[in-house]
């Protein structure tokens, strides 16, 4: 095995065999993105690499605890990990096996002048290790992972652009991270784990602050600091992101996406779409390209659908506490 050293995390690496494997979908003048698949588990120790270029990756699946220069944070699917040229960084998955990204990176070059177009933006790189869950970044990031699936190169150099610029906005003056506690952590990691297996299943946050055997109040607050999103909120994502993915890649009436998301019924599925991604799911989906798919909207009927509510959610309202408006930092 070779080693290697890099002096920001204060140690040497010794590296494993090759646990994932990255693939370049598309590439242009100072930009790539890889889809990056991960395969290491809990008995897999993490080692020590540096970044060659500026680096915005979406987690598309999976959780893993990423530590860079810049702190240390627990991510799941919907947050961006960040990472500056040059900076040292490790991932680790002591808590769960696996995970997959869209990693995209880009030239200092590039970010220079993306940067000179944004206001209130100071500097190329970032100060945080993330950014989390937020539903200002859903739609992009359900066009990123629909692009990516169907393997629309055209498409991904605009979506890089607009993550780079988002990145520099959101991520270059957030402050240093604070590391939560591991316990906390693999409660989180173990809890996203079950959602992700089945975004619709029935649950609720008293069920899964008992699987952690924690408390309900406990639970929410570690799952917030975590994730940067309420229980509530990261479930919510999840079913929309579903939603819009299939909505870009089928033709599949809206109202069988939406029940296989997990709503009751179509008028809060489109309610809520569009909030989240700000269009209604008919006209995301004939965004894709013109009438690419054909558009099929049932009109404002419920349909049947044994209770699958979103953790917190009894009725229309959304519990104090959970808004899904926007989601915290």
């Amino acid at each position: 095995m070779a080693r290697m050293r890099c002096g920001g995390l204060g140690k040497t690496a010794i590296l494993p065999a090759m646990t994932s494997v990255a693939r370049t979908i598309s590439a242009g003048n100072g930009w790539r993105a890889d889809d990056v698949v991960c395969t290491a588990g809990r008995g897999d120790r993490p080692f020590e690499e540096a970044h060659g270029d500026f680096c915005v990756a979406a987690v598309t699946a999976g959780t893993f605890r990423y530590r860079t220069t810049e702190g240390t944070a627990l991510l799941a699917p919907g947050a961006l990990l960040l990472g500056n040229e040059g900076s040292c960084y490790e991932c680790g998955h002591e808590h769960a096996a696996g995970d997959r990204c869209l990693s995209f990176h880009f030239s200092g070059d590039l970010l220079d002048q993306i940067l000179e177009h944004l206001p209130g933006a100071t500097r190329v790189g970032f100060s945080a290790p993330r950014i989390p869950a937020m539903p200002e970044l859903s739609r992009l990031l359900a066009e990123a992972e629909a692009a990516r699936e169907d393997g629309e190169p055209d498409e991904m150099e605009e979506i890089a652009l607009r993550l780079a610029a988002a990145a520099l906005s959101l991520g270059g003056g957030t402050g240093r991270a604070a590391a939560p506690r591991r316990l906390d952590q693999r409660r989180v990691a173990e809890a996203v784990r079950l959602i992700e297996i089945d975004p619709a299943r029935p649950t609720d946050l008293s069920a899964l602050a008992s699987g952690a055997a924690t408390s309900p109040f406990h639970f929410l607050r570690v799952f917030r600091q975590v994730t940067g999103q309420t229980p509530y909120q990261f479930v919510l994502a999840r079913r929309l992101n579903l939603a819009a993915v299939r909505l870009r890649r089928t033709a599949e009436p809206i109202s069988a996406i939406a029940f296989d998301a997990g709503f009751n019924d179509l008028s809060t599925f489109n309610r809520r779409f569009k909030r989240v991604i700000g269009l209604t799911p008919a006209a995301f989906r004939a965004a894709a390209g013109g009438g690419r798919t054909q558009v099929r909207e049932a009109e404002g009927a419920d349909f049947a659908r044994p209770p699958g509510r979103i953790p917190g959610e009894s009725r229309e309202a959304v519990p104090a506490g959970a808004s899904t408006d926007r989601a915290s930092n």
